[in-house]
């Protein structure tokens, strides 16, 4: 079997400027961005179908971004494929001294005298603290939301712009007062709207209501313990397949989508969630 050195030399292969591929050696760490992103995004959703034959395919699209950071980085001299290993490497033994407690790759815990959870958290915590601390003066941001990418998908930086405060003793103190706020920010949601409309208020009022009113929601989820990325990506798997039944099903009764009305598409629709709910299909990808 290929290894990953073999893999390292074919990548090296494809950049090479003389007999390497025109698409490879033209790429730079800002034009391969968007397939990485690409890449993750179709990792999570062959996990999301339990698609494993699939997702081996796309881990592997998705070390092939890695592998292609490593060859540009050698080949501007910042870094390496093996010197991102050894760095991770230390990273995470540094981190997991519940793990390795000598701070070496070797060490062990003692299984009867194991941290609790409460202090592996705190320490887990600390440390990365002291590591931002610990950065060039350039890159040092003393905020304690500090290293939480930008360029996160809007919903998954909440959450974790959210965790991050909770950490720190800036939360609700149960979920109750979150389902207030819920029904406050619509309440002004709803101000904003018609007040927008009637020309009495700013449009662009609007989406920063809207804005407040998704932040709940994903507070609302991080207190259930609902992680709201995996929640919508259900809620589009379910209407999906029910849109796509009514498609099959006006065709198969010669009906043109087009030319039906909205209360006899909400028909067809509440007659396939019917449908689901009697041949018990209402499972965590179709409703």
């Amino acid at each position: 079997m290929y290894s990953v050195e073999d893999l390292k030399y074919l990548m090296a292969r494809l950049r090479d400027p003389d007999t390497g591929c025109p698409w490879d050696t033209r790429q730079t760490f800002s034009s391969i961005v968007p397939h990485t992103l690409e890449e993750a995004y179709e990792v999570a959703d062959a996990i999301g179908r339990e698609d494993y034959p699939h997702l081996e395919d796309e881990l592997g699209d998705l070390l092939f971004q890695v592998i292609f950071y490593g060859q540009m980085g050698q080949e501007q001299n910042h870094f390496d494929f093996d010197s991102v290993v050894d760095n991770l490497v230390r990273k995470l033994i540094r981190r997991h001294p519940h793990v390795f407690p000598d701070g070496t790759l070797e060490s062990r815990t003692d299984p009867e005298n194991r941290p609790d959870e409460a202090w592996i958290k705190a320490s887990w915590e600390r440390i990365k603290a002291e590591e931002r601390a610990l950065k060039p003066q350039a890159e040092a941001d003393s905020s304690r939301l500090s290293g939480v990418a930008r360029t996160l998908p809007a919903m998954v930086r909440a959450e974790k712009l959210q965790r991050r405060a909770a950490n720190h003793g800036f939360d609700w103190p149960d979920v109750e007062p979150v389902f207030d706020k819920l029904h406050e920010e619509i309440d002004e949601l709803k101000e904003a709207w018609y007040a927008a409309r009637s020309g009495r208020g700013d449009p662009a009022a609007v989406e920063d209501e809207l804005g407040d009113l998704l932040f709940v929601c994903v507070n609302l989820a991080r207190f259930m313990k609902v992680n709201p990325e995996q929640a919508l990506n259900g809620t589009n798997h379910k209407f999906e397949a029910r849109f796509r039944a009514i498609e099959q099903r006006l065709e198969q009764e010669g009906r043109e989508f087009e030319n039906e009305t909205l209360a006899a598409l909400d028909s067809v629709w509440q007659s396939v969630k019917g449908v689901e709910k009697k041949d018990g299909k209402a499972g965590k990808n179709d409703g």
